[in-house]
């Protein structure tokens, strides 16, 4: 098979993983044990999440529609109540290694939190390596600018020639080292600081969080926790903008429940799950905001080919 169309097949076609993959862990905000298990899955089947400690209407699909909170991480509950949380840093790490079908099995609630990044589901996906199929992937492309705006927080989607750009910013009044802005072409640029970068929160918010039942599982061993400017783990920032870098993580696992991966350009400031759910259910929520491709060799520019976008790790 030539060098040409080895490419073409790992860009254009759809791809799942070769072999079952295993995850243990806690769940960040239950704190409970879970083991997750990856299985490869069939051509056009796309991404489903499976409650296997359940029965009976244990099929939960990753679709923004299907968002029941995005406090704190992003909740997908089925039409029987049942619901995954805490889905984002794994379907970042589907996204950016372009992987379309996967059974994803569960036997409890939440995904394990790991070390707080997307880094050992990265890494573990690429070293089982993927298989490519015969069938061509479907892409979003954005045909028309929306925003949604919460106060000072705010997302903008809007159109782009061929790839995705994600411009992202936050703020902090009391804590400066959290001002930060990063932009990262998805489809172009390495993407290993946004992997690796850990979810994070602040020591004056540690008590609180826990009264509300969340962050049950959490430790300086999965989150950076701040007091001040001041970093209490051991672990110091694994890159200079490992705070933004967070966020966009956060961003592309959850416009990922688009079902498809996007062609365009989303700036944000301040935001985070709701605001990146609200907006993304405004964008698809009119037929004349997008436009769904099948991505064909004979029906994308050549620019488009050169410029290895959906760049793959086949």
């Amino acid at each position: 098979m030539c060098r040409r169309y080895k490419f073409l097949m790992s860009v254009l076609n759809q791809k799942t993983i070769r072999n079952v993959l295993k995850f243990e862990g806690i769940g960040l905000h239950s704190g409970k044990k879970v083991l997750m298990t990856l299985y490869p899955s069939s051509p056009n089947t796309g991404i489903i999440f499976k409650r296997s400690d359940l029965k009976t209407n244990n099929i939960i699909y990753p679709s923004v529609f299907n968002v029941s909170s995005a406090s704190y991480c992003t909740k997908l509950t089925n039409e029987h109540g049942v619901s995954v949380s805490t889905i984002e840093h794994l379907m970042a790490a589907l996204y950016g290694l372009g992987v379309d079908n996967l059974l994803i099995d569960l036997n409890a609630e939440e995904l394990p939190i790991m070390d707080g990044s997307a880094k050992n589901f990265v890494k573990k996906i690429i070293d089982t390596g993927f298989e490519i199929s015969d069938q061509p992937i479907r892409i979003i492309k954005i045909d028309r600018k929306i925003t949604y705006n919460d106060q000072q927080k705010f997302i903008s989607f809007e159109p782009n020639k061929i790839s995705l750009e994600i411009d992202f910013e936050i703020k902090y009044t009391q804590n400066s080292i959290l001002n930060q802005k990063n932009k990262k072409n998805i489809y172009m640029d390495e993407l290993t600081d946004i992997y690796e970068s850990r979810t994070f929160c602040l020591f004056d918010d540690v008590e609180k969080l826990k009264k509300m039942g969340l962050a049950q599982g959490g430790s300086l061993d999965n989150a950076i926790v701040l007091k001040g400017n001041k970093i209490l783990n051991d672990e110091k920032l694994r890159n200079k903008n490992e705070f933004v870098n967070h966020k966009i993580l956060d961003c592309l696992g959850d416009i990922y429940l688009a079902g498809y991966r996007l062609i365009g350009k989303i700036t944000s400031s301040q935001g985070g799950h709701n605001v990146t759910n609200k907006g993304l259910r405004e964008l698809l929520s009119n037929n004349n905001n997008f436009s769904v491709i099948e991505l064909k060799e004979k029906n994308i520019p050549h620019s488009f080919i050169l410029k290895n976008p959906l760049k793959s790790s086949a």
